[in-house]
């Protein structure tokens, strides 16, 4: 290792000014980014991973002040600068040219309107003064570096024609094709598949080798960062927790935060009776290592108790086509092929786990059996009654016992609506209970029963974390007294140590009210630890079924082992 780091952060403290105070959310935090290496910055959402980061390259919001402290860039012939003292016009011409970001979402961060390439090629004529041919060239060099397939076409594409991935990897370009001494990827891979994730862990890793460059890499997922970090800083509410060596931290962590953080993620190699939780290590002797704790959780998971329950959900020959239309009559030239000939079972009191990369057709399942998408054809039989032959009166009336917690719970909630106000409006819609005082008070037991607090009732969507707002989409479901709950992506979007306790949360549930799920997720370790039975979709149809444990042990299928090959591994 370099004895002097490329970047130090010393004693950064930020606060936000909301008009009359100002809130320190960044306090005295230090760290050092060493030459050529990669360091991960892990913590829960609010921690001030992504705040401490963007300060070095300055793009805080206006909201935010920098109290105190340096942020020291040694540069090459020994010239160090403060990029704090930096004036902007400074810190616009380093920026991007010796230090980049890769951001968290690459829909938003790539301008709608404008071809990929062509905002590669802007950051060239820029920082390089390249002329256009010259910076189309080189864009066209980047997406091949970059393994973007078709390098010239995807120059003339525009974002929204383009995967999630490749979208990435047009981000990863634009970032790299000034050559920086410093890339900041923050989140880069959270929205993926484990598959895609893999593949561009992988490319960042072999362009930081190639080029000689440093990393931050910004994370709430532990087993990524235990993959790409050489070193490794936690944050917890504004402060450091713990900065050293990653395998280190890793095989011995010194505080219970970071305990906590590395035991709340779903295990692979064996069964756990519940998800431990960061606050389970917070009150602890910290002594105690994360294995003596989870030896109480471990358990045998009993296999094949499901084939003796009755069938509450039978799906046959379910088929959900789209067309495609092309011309200016605007004809029917082809379908896609969504949900193609998909046939299973869900038993009484089972957890269905279905998996698949996007695009599989999961999602288009889920609510094609629910007809909020309506199926092409087949059949779906739930409790004995034909759901695809109810009228529209019908439906809405039998939907209360089928319900489905959605992926993000902000864009599922009514952002003008007070919660109280949500989770009563099903129980008006499906005449449950017969007065207003009954309905408050059911709604009061039901917020209480997830978790959160009585006085939560007056407060709107936008006052509560990302792990609240799904707990408060549980409760609107419970409300209707559901027999089956499809979970569609419900834990994705949450950090692990908050995943746990929902994931915790949902199997309480199931055992205090007998509840059947279907628990949808491309996360195959989320859905082994939920799932009594998996279903593996690829291309619209089933590649693989049976019991979550056999298929993790001996996945049949090639597509099957490398979903479970691509899952990131503490150790």
């Amino acid at each position: 290792m370099n004895d002097q780091p490329l970047v130090e952060v010393k004693n950064l403290s930020i606060s936000f000014h909301d008009g009359k105070h100002l809130n320190q959310v960044v306090r005295k935090v230090s760290f050092s980014i060493p030459k050529g290496k990669t360091l991960g910055i892990v913590g829960e959402s609010g921690s001030g991973k992504s705040l401490s980061s963007l300060s070095i390259i300055r793009l805080l919001s206006k909201a935010a002040v920098v109290e105190s402290g340096e942020i020291l860039f040694h540069q090459q012939e020994n010239k160090s600068i403060d990029l704090l003292q930096l004036s902007e016009k400074k810190m616009r011409a380093l920026r991007g040219q010796q230090i980049a970001m890769i951001f968290q979402e690459p829909m938003t961060s790539l301008n709608p309107v404008m071809k990929c390439g062509e905002q590669v090629a802007e950051a060239l004529r820029l920082h390089k003064k390249l002329n256009s041919k010259e910076a189309k060239k080189k864009t066209i060099e980047w997406f091949k570096e970059v393994e973007l397939p078709r390098a010239d076409e995807m120059y003339n594409a525009y974002p929204h024609q383009i995967s999630g991935g490749q979208k990435q990897r047009v981000m990863i370009a634009m970032a790299m094709c000034c050559n920086p001494q410093l890339l900041i990827a923050d989140e880069p891979t959270t929205a993926l598949d484990v598959t895609v994730q893999k593949k561009i862990l992988s490319l960042i890793k072999r362009l930081q080798k190639r080029h000689g460059m440093s990393v931050i890499f910004i994370t709430h997922d532990l087993g990524v960062v235990a993959n790409v970090a050489d070193e490794l800083l936690v944050m917890k509410k504004g402060e450091r927790v713990e900065f050293g060596d990653t395998k280190t931290i890793f095989t011995s962590p010194n505080n219970p935060y970071t305990k906590g953080l590395i035991a709340c993620r779903p295990p692979m190699d064996y069964t756990l009776s519940k998800l431990p939780t960061v606050e389970d290590f917070l009150g602890l002797d910290p002594s105690i290592q994360i294995s003596e704790f989870i030896q109480d959780l471990k358990v045998v998971k009993s296999e094949n108790t499901w084939s003796e329950k009755q069938h509450l959900l039978t799906v046959k020959n379910l088929k959900t086509y789209f067309p495609i239309k092309k011309g200016i009559w605007r004809k029917t030239v082809g379908h896609v092929k969504a949900v193609d000939k998909v046939s299973f079972d869900v038993r009484k009191g089972e957890t269905l786990g279905l998996v698949g990369e996007s695009g599989c057709g999961k999602t288009t399942l889920g609510r094609s059996i629910l007809r909020l998408i309506e199926p092409s054809a087949g059949e779906v039989v739930f409790d004995g009654i034909k759901v695809n032959q109810l009228d529209k009166e019908s439906m809405r009336r039998f939907r209360k016992r089928m319900q489905i917690i959605f992926q993000d719970p902000y864009s599922s909630l009514n952002p003008k609506m007070r919660i109280g106000d949500a989770i009563i409006e099903p129980m008006k819609v499906h005449g449950i209970e017969n007065s207003t005082k009954i309905r408050k008070e059911k709604v009061i037991d039901l917020l209480e029963t997830v978790g959160l607090e009585a006085d939560h009732v007056k407060r709107y969507p936008h006052q509560f974390s990302g792990g609240q707002r799904q707990r408060i989409c549980i409760a609107r479901t419970l409300a209707l007294s559901p027999e089956f709950v499809i979970c569609d992506e419900s834990v994705s979007a949450l950090d692990v140590s908050v995943q746990a306790q929902v994931l915790n949360l949902l199997n309480e549930l199931k055992s205090k009210y007998n509840f059947t799920y279907i628990f949808i997720s491309h996360d195959l370790s989320v859905v082994k630890y939920m799932s009594d039975r998996l279903v593996v979709m690829r291309g619209g149809k089933i590649e693989e079924m049976g019991s979550a444990e056999e298929i993790y042990r001996n996945p049949k299928s090639e597509y099957t082992q490398s979903l479970i090959e691509a899952i990131p591994k503490i150790a």
